[in-house]
């Protein structure tokens, strides 16, 4: 089961490091986090999951790790989240075992639709709005998109892109069961606060 709100970190964004991020957002009520690092080396990403993931494991959170799946694996990450340019799920699957949590990004119905048939746990669907948290953002889906996906799919979808607090409401009503969220959540400098006012 997907938590309505499904926090990514960002250390350029946050100016805290992950582990200090998934303290405060556990705090503010989250569940599962995702672990996004595009600009430290692998090195440093993993001693930083493993720091964050050993935090996470005391208050009872989830960690995915963002297209990393070496990572996702030497960490011991609770999944890990791929992209369309990633490795194959199938053979992510059969790396990372049966019980670890998948997602997988899409921008378009045909990739949503082909993501159905594999072996994941959540579709990521957008960007549903603008997002500045990419250097090179796919087109802009909107919440029609969500729509149609949540209507031709079984899994559950995780909307993400440009996802606003004043925003939330209207994807969760297209048909999302599970908002990602980067950019609103470190719009303030008080991540716990903010992330509360999304989950109310």
């Amino acid at each position: 089961m997907l938590p309505r709100i499904y926090p990514i970190t960002d250390v350029r964004l946050s100016g805290l490091t992950h582990t200090e991020q998934v303290r405060r957002l556990a705090e503010g009520g989250a569940r599962l986090i995702q672990l996004r690092e595009k600009t430290a080396s692998p090195r440093e990403f993993y001693e930083s999951a493993v720091e964050a993931i050993a935090v996470a494991r005391t208050l009872g959170v989830k960690i995915i790790i963002n297209d990393r799946l070496d990572i996702a694996i030497a960490a011991r990450a609770d999944g890990v989240h791929l992209g369309q340019d990633d490795l194959l799920v199938e053979e992510a699957r059969r790396l990372i075992g049966p019980d670890k949590i998948i997602g997988f990004s899409t921008h378009n119905l045909k990739q949503a639709l082909e993501a159905d048939l594999l072996a994941l746990d959540y579709i990521a669907i957008g960007p549903v709005f603008g997002t500045s948290t990419k250097e090179n953002p796919d087109p802009i889906t909107g919440l029609e998109l969500v729509r149609e996906v949540k209507r031709r799919v079984a899994k559950p979808i995780v909307a993400i892109g440009g996802i606003t607090l004043e925003r939330a409401p209207s994807v969760i009503e297209a048909g999302a069961d599970s908002l990602a969220v980067i950019s609103d959540l470190y719009s303030t400098r008080d991540i716990t606060n903010r992330l509360r006012a999304f989950l109310a």
